[in-house]
């Protein structure tokens, strides 16, 4: 059973290891959203996420013939990166399943963690794949599986987050909002603070696009989900925890659901503004008090920035879905009769002047007359977009708005 004094015990365990981050208040987006906000900077760990905290806490409490046996881990990520930092603090043989789609940049930062302690494999197309031959391996070397979850020491490794926003900070907390992936996170947090700060409300924050907290508890049972959007990689998963889900549906006041485009958003802000990098699942909380302003105004507000993993080559992707989000960005299939001046005809005819044309595909036909084209524009604000769909209408070309058809949209831009 999870409780405050394991949690108390687990933050002796990590002093030195873990740092304790700090607690920042956010003038701007205090300003923005009407409240104060206050930022929990995980992303400012030694493997840049809080995953350090529960892999470290499962890995210290084993026993000596335990860790002689060594441990087992199957991740892509921060999880990955957590195990083999303790492994090397505890000098620990270790081994570590990751899928071999797994981004080099990734691979890298665990083998960098690990030295000589950890070894890699690469096996298998998906998670699912290394996480059946870690357990197959643990079984055949008996060796502990270091789950990155659903395991009560890991819980209570992640619940030290909540300690040390209570020992940091000097005015009452009306709302924590945690980041819900697995519920390690959520589950431990929201044990400590509803021992030490009963009057607190607590909010996880789900991708809109992998609900598994949010419909189990809906559901009153563990559910699976068949299929997730994994943008937010870091908290996007089939099935939580049975541990974190006991915890949760009883702690958390609501699992609030947030689109990936505000994400996306959010990450933007953050380092345009604050020149803080965090990866998706890092900017969930803080997109999701984005989406709470009516209820917060006036309110202490914490937001747990769980980590910032991210790789600069998804940026391209994350301005894209933040365009399409906020209403800037739009496609269209339009046919365009193929005779010259047509392409003239529509930049004058159907486009503003602050309008920008970013994506063009077209193939001229020999044996027709018309030819479609697939369109992407930029605006300076979302209504323009009606005007635009009015001037193709007056202008009698033939069109279909891809934003709203999200099959065809995903197979010619996504």
């Amino acid at each position: 059973m999870v409780t405050s004094a394991n949690i108390e015990e687990a933050a002796d365990n990590l002093k030195g290891v873990a740092t304790a981050t700090p607690l920042q208040f956010n003038a701007q987006l205090s300003e923005e959203y009407g409240c104060n906000i206050y930022l929990k900077r995980e992303d400012l760990q030694p493997v840049r996420s809080y995953k350090l905290r529960g892999a470290y806490n499962k890995i210290a409490s084993l026993s000596d013939e335990e860790k002689k046996r060594g441990v087992v881990c199957a991740s892509a990520g921060n999880h990955a990166q957590g195990v083999a930092y303790a492994c090397t603090k505890l000098k620990i043989k270790g081994v570590i399943y990751m899928p071999a789609t797994t981004p080099s940049q990734k691979v890298n930062r665990v083998k960098f963690f690990g030295k000589e302690n950890v070894e890699v494999v690469l096996i298998g197309d998906s998670f699912d794949d290394a996480n059946s031959m870690a357990l197959a391996y643990c079984e055949g070397n008996k060796s502990v599986f270091v789950h990155p979850f659903d395991d009560e020491k890991v819980i209570e490794g992640q619940g030290t987050v909540g300690k040390e926003i209570l020992d940091e900070i000097d005015v009452p907390i009306d709302y924590l909002i945690v980041p819900v992936g697995g519920g390690g996170l959520a589950a431990g947090a929201a044990t400590y603070f509803k021992d030490k700060s009963p009057d607190t409300v607590i909010i996880g924050a789900e991708p809109m696009g992998a609900p598994s907290m949010h419909t189990s508890i809906k559901n009153g049972v563990n559910t699976p989900l068949e299929e997730i959007d994994t943008f937010v990689d870091g908290a996007a998963v089939k099935r939580v925890g049975d541990n974190t889900f006991a915890i949760c549906k009883d702690k958390l006041e609501k699992v609030e659901l947030v689109p990936e485009g505000r994400v996306c958003s959010l990450i933007l802000e953050l380092y345009n503004r604050e020149g803080i990098v965090v990866e998706p699942a890092g900017a969930l909380a803080t997109a999701c008090a984005s989406l709470m302003t009516d209820k917060l105004k006036g309110k202490n507000v914490v937001c747990v920035v769980s980590g910032s993993n991210n790789d600069i080559m998804r940026m391209e992707e994350i301005k894209e879905r933040s365009l399409l989000f906020e209403g800037l960005k739009h496609y269209f299939s339009i046919n365009f009769p193929q005779r010259p001046g047509a392409l003239k005809r529509f930049v004058t005819d159907i486009l503003g002047p602050t309008d920008d044309i970013t994506y063009f595909q077209f193939a001229k036909k020999n044996n027709r007359d018309i030819a479609t084209a697939v369109v992407g524009l930029e605006l300076n604000s979302k209504e323009d977009v009606e005007g635009i769909k009015q001037r193709l209408h007056e202008n009698k070309f033939s069109f279909e708005y891809l934003n709203d058809n999200q099959a065809l949209f995903t197979q010619l831009i996504g």
